[in-house]
């Protein structure tokens, strides 16, 4: 956790955004939208984000990600 990781998003759902991690060929990270902040909208389909991973499961590989957008530091 705390990885830096880039990317461009891949899916929009109510729930967040999915985002294709560069330099992992099967990379796949989730932005919760609970983890945006009131007033800010999801990225669109193609956007280039970066953020940070805050929680990851070694069984299925599955990464959440806070967009550094989303942050106030």
């Amino acid at each position: 956790m705390g990885s830096r990781v880039a990317g461009r998003v891949v899916g929009r759902q109510p729930f967040g955004v999915f985002i294709r991690i560069d330099g992992v060929p099967s990379g796949i990270g989730l932005a919760e939208i609970l983890a945006m902040p009131h007033g800010m909208e999801l990225p669109a389909l193609g956007a280039a984000v970066a953020g940070r991973v805050i929680w990851h499961a070694d069984h299925n590989c599955q990464v959440k990600i806070k967009l550094d957008d989303w942050c106030s530091e």
